[in-house]
This record gives C-alpha cells, structure tokens and sequence, in this order.
C-alpha cells in the first residue's frame, strides 16, 4: 500500500476531516503509542498502518483489504 492508497482509504473510511483527526490524535498501542501520523514518518509501512488503525477503530474485515486503490481506467 502506498501512502497516497492509505490517505485514499482513510478518506473513504472516516471521512476527509475525521480521518485527519484520527490519523493525527489517535494513539496506536500496536504502534507502539504513536499515532498513524507519527508511525508513518517513523518508516511504518502503511499497510501495517492502516490495518492497525481498522483494527482499533473496528473497521469490518470486509472494508480492509483492497481499499484505497483508483478506479481502473
């Protein structure tokens, strides 16, 4: 997941300001007590971001994978 494919998905997720908030002030336990922000700037993979934010948010399984891609053309 690139990281333009995780803001994509957190848009489409949370919405465009909550999911700014959440990514922002959310602290991640599973990211060792950073938030998603901060685990991304520390070298996260996103894709381990955003499956640990699904998880504390409790994002269905279902709505986790494959998320964040464009439409294809």
């Amino acid at each position: 997941m690139r990281l333009s494919e995780f803001r994509r998905a957190v848009a489409d997720e949370f919405g465009d300001a909550y999911g700014a908030a959440l990514t922002r002030d959310l602290v991640l336990g599973e990211l060792g007590d950073r938030s998603a922000d901060a685990a991304l700037a520390a070298g996260v993979p996103a894709r381990a971001v955003w499956l640990a934010l699904c998880r504390e948010c409790d994002v269905p399984v279902d709505r986790r994978h494959g998320v964040g891609l464009r439409e294809p053309r």
